[in-house]
C-alpha cells in the first residue's frame, strides 16, 4: 500500500459522463476532511472520443498532486490514458470494464463475454435471462427511491456512440498501483465475471463490498470506508 499524505480523490464517471453521479461519495468525503473532484465528460458530443474524455479528467486535477484516481463501469477505458499524462498515486478502479491492448470499447462486450454473464446472473436471482436492459432493474435497484428520482430528474443527455469506436491506444497497462474493488451486488458486470476478466487482464485481486453497479449512490459511505483503507 502506499501512503497519501494530502491525497486529492479524482472521480471519472461511467457512460454518460454526468459528474453529478458522484455527489453522495463527494459530500461523504468532504465530510472526513477529503478533497474529491467529480469530472464531468463530454459524453454526448459525437466529436468527443477517450481522448478527448481524458483531456477533460486532466483538465480537471490541474496542479493538484496526490491523487488518487477512482474510474466507474466505461471510465476504465479512461482512467490509463490518464495515468500516462500525470503522476497518479493510485488508481481505483470501480464496477469498471478493463480494456486490452488495441480493443475498442465497443469490442469489450463480446470479448469478455459480458452479455452471457449478464444473462446467466439474471437467470440465478429468477429474471428473465434474455431481457431488454432496464436501468431501473439493473442499475438502480438498491439505490434509494429519492436517490433515484433525484438522478433521473436531471434527464442527462444519452452516450455519444464516438468513444466505442477507437481501438483503445495503450500497449500496456500504465505503471501505476492499480486496485479493482467490485460491488458484490452488480447485476451488470457480476462479481464473478468481473474476478476472471481482472484476473486474465490485469492479474491482480477483486476486492469486493456490498452493492450494485451505482454503489456511489447506494452506499457512498461504505464506498468512502474502502476508499480510506486504500490510503493505509
Amino acid at each position: 500500500m502506499r501512503t497519501h499524505a494530502s491525497p486529492t480523490f479524482v472521480l471519472i464517471p461511467g457512460a454518460g459522463g454526468s459528474a453529478f453521479y458522484w455527489h453522495r461519495l463527494v459530500e461523504e468525503l468532504a465530510g472526513r476532511g477529503r478533497e474529491a473532484v467529480a469530472v464531468e465528460l463530454p459524453g454526448a458530443d459525437d466529436s468527443a472520443g477517450l481522448a478527448e474524455y481524458a483531456d477533460a479528467v486532466v483538465a480537471a486535477i490541474g496542479g493538484r498532486t496526490g491523487i488518487v484516481l477512482v474510474a466507474q463501469s466505461m471510465g476504465g477505458f479512461t482512467a490509463p490514458l490518464v495515468c500516462e499524462r500525470v503522476p497518479v498515486d493510485l488508481l481505483v478502479l470501480l464496477n469498471a470494464m478493463v480494456p486490452a491492448p488495441g480493443e475498442t470499447p465497443g469490442e469489450w462486450w463480446e470479448n469478455t463475454g459480458q452479455p452471457q454473464a449478464r444473462a446467466a446472473y439474471a437467470a440465478s436471482e429468477g429474471r428473465p435471462a434474455d431481457g431488454e436492459f432496464d436501468a431501473l432493474v439493473e442499475f438502480f435497484h438498491d439505490v434509494a427511491p429519492e436517490v433515484t428520482a433525484a438522478v433521473l430528474a436531471r434527464r442527462e443527455p444519452d452516450q455519444s456512440g464516438t468513444p466505442f469506436e477507437k481501438p483503445w491506444p495503450l500497449e500496456r497497462w500504465p505503471d501505476v498501483p492499480t486496485r479493482f474493488l467490485q460491488g458484490r451486488d452488480d447485476r451488470f458486470f457480476p462479481l464473478e465475471f468481473q474476478r476472471r476478466v481482472v484476473a486474465e487482464r490485469l492479474g491482480i485481486p477483486v476486492d469486493e463490498m456490498p452493492g450494485g453497479h451505482l454503489v456511489a449512490l447506494s452506499r457512498p459511505r461504505e464506498l468512502a470506508d474502502r476508499l480510506e483503507t486504500y490510503l493505509l
